[in-house]
């Protein structure tokens, strides 16, 4: 049996213990008196007691058996702590009624991806998300046309979010160390898409299929699609390639797909 505190690998635990990190994400965060927070992935309440000590009203969303006994011994004051893979967990279980939630985490490397997603399909519930991620995932959250990081993962985020990389955290914030740096990202979710857009699942599927061939231009990686008269006609040069193309470029591509 692991020793209790111990980081499960599978459950991709690292523990935030740098109290500095910790001062400056709750200063970024500013939880309020009566605010609604969940908090996903707590482990040994880093944040938790402050998040409580706000007065805001604080739900966290917890999959290890060990840190839920822990939890609910040392935060009896936490409206409700969910047994749950946040990957599943539904944001109708909090009984917000009109109320927004606010979210923050220490995301879990291996499903952070699947996981903002996940909850960008239940953004009408969510007032504002503050969440550390891997800085390679908030590097392509926050990516510009023409960056490396530009990908399907920017144009599907930034159409339905502000987005706002803030500062680096390094591994020795954490016991045990990650390989990689982390990054805090502030997300808010656009009560309607940045622009109109008539289907997410076209606008998914020519992402795919452009950011899967990056290399190609969009002449042969959108082929199935548009012609090179079709793509001149929309304003862009077929010579162009996927990361190039901005959100709204890509918006007007779905539109034009879903018309047909």
């Amino acid at each position: 049996m692991a020793r209790f505190g111990a980081a499960k690998k599978h459950f991709g635990q690292n523990f935030l213990q740098d109290e500095t990190v910790i001062t400056a994400i709750l200063s970024a965060f500013s939880a309020r008196k009566g605010e609604r927070v969940l908090e996903i992935g707590p482990g040994l309440g880093a944040l938790t007691q402050h998040l409580l000590t706000s007065g805001a009203v604080v739900d966290v969303v917890e999959i290890d058996n060990d840190l839920i006994v822990h939890l609910q011994r040392r935060y009896p004051q936490l409206k409700q702590i969910h047994h749950q893979d946040a990957l599943t967990f539904s944001l109708m279980d909090l009984n917000l009624s009109q109320q927004k939630v606010r979210i923050i985490g220490n995301l879990p490397y291996n499903i952070s991806t699947p996981l903002l997603f996940h909850l960008l399909i239940q953004k009408d519930h969510i007032s504002d998300m503050l969440f550390m991620l891997q800085q390679e995932v908030v590097d392509r959250l926050a990516a510009q046309p023409g960056c490396k990081a530009y990908g399907r993962l920017s144009v599907m985020m930034q159409l339905q979010c502000k987005v706002q990389a803030l500062f680096s955290v390094p591994p020795q914030a954490f016991k045990p160390q990650p390989k990689v740096m982390s990054k805090i990202v502030y997300l808010v979710p656009y009560e309607k898409p940045l622009y109109a857009i008539n289907s997410m699942v076209v606008l998914e599927d020519i992402l795919r299929d452009a950011f899967n061939q990056r290399r190609k231009t969009i002449h042969n990686s959108l082929k199935q699609y548009f012609n090179s008269e079709q793509l001149i006609a929309l304003g862009l040069d077929p010579k162009m390639r996927a990361e190039q193309i901005s959100v709204e470029q890509w918006v007007k591509l779905a539109n034009t797909v879903s018309s047909l």
